[in-house]
């Protein structure tokens, strides 16, 4: 029973992770109906998303690797300084949720990891995210070389809504892509990336924390919740690229309203 609940949490985890839906607020809610054991089910909530970040890595494995330099190949030497430039804005993007992820992740999840918080955050992401794609901003950041350091901090400052559960993290950084005038393929790449330092970090702390201090079975239910996630969320990743190439983002904006609305009722009836 418990291998099925990690394989239906890894695909909930790898559909939203990236998606603009919020998979922090997805699994909050799953978690009510098959959550695992104590604190084991918040660890695994939260390392599983390493599985949907290594997807991230492989699709974008080009980007996410440094380019290996030829000696005389001005090309290739531009390719790295090109590379350099994009992690060092993706550093300066993570540092504001960074540290007020530290300073006070303890108490965040205290208070606002709970039902009534994600339907809140969802409905509120979604009028925001509406409202955004209302008054669309001219495209003046077509490419991710075309971001500054300046616009990657703003962004990062938007991330920082994400420590709301139900915000979404892809949604915030996002949100703060389209103010900053990105076009909607760079604001998501950029997002993605963004994700890669933030949540192998979490994953990590939260692993220190318990001290690794697993049995072998529920090793091998973060392994199975990390692998289902990975793959599902390559598959996401790929269809999600290929749909904003089209089309905006109030789909997802009034998927969030329904499930909000849907969560609020339940919670009252």
């Amino acid at each position: 029973m418990e291998i099925i609940k990690v394989i239906i949490l890894g695909i909930v985890e790898g559909l939203t992770e990236f998606l603009p839906v919020s998979s922090t607020g997805h699994l909050i809610l799953v978690s009510r109906f098959m959550s695992l054991e104590g604190k084991f089910n918040d660890i695994f909530n939260i390392v599983i998303q390493s599985g949907a970040i290594l997807a991230v890595i492989v699709y974008f494995w080009k980007k996410v690797f440094p380019p290996l330099p030829k000696k005389g190949d001005l090309d290739s030497a531009d390719k790295l300084k090109r590379y350099i430039n994009l992690w060092l804005k993706v550093i300066v993007a993570i540092i504001p949720a960074g540290v007020i992820g530290v300073l006070f992740e303890d108490k965040i999840e205290e208070l606002l990891f709970n039902p009534l918080t994600v339907a809140i955050a969802l409905i509120v992401g979604a009028v925001i995210l509406l409202y955004i794609e209302s008054k669309p901003k001219p495209e003046k950041v077509t490419h991710e070389d075309d971001i500054t350091y300046k616009e990657a901090f703003i962004v990062g400052i938007f991330q920082c809504l994400a420590l709301i559960p139900g915000m979404s993290r892809s949604a915030s950084t996002i949100i703060g892509g389209l103010v900053m005038g990105f076009r909607r393929a760079v604001a998501a790449e950029f997002s993605f990336f963004m994700a890669i330092p933030v949540i192998l970090g979490a994953s990590l702390i939260k692993l220190l924390k318990a001290g690794f201090g697993f049995t072998s079975y529920e090793y091998l239910l973060l392994g199975i919740g990390t692998l289902v996630s990975f793959v599902v969320a390559y598959a996401v990743i790929a269809v999600f690229m290929n749909f904003i190439k089209k089309h905006d983002f109030k789909v997802f904006a009034y998927y969030r309203i329904i499930l909000g609305i849907v969560v609020l009722i339940s919670m009252f009836i």
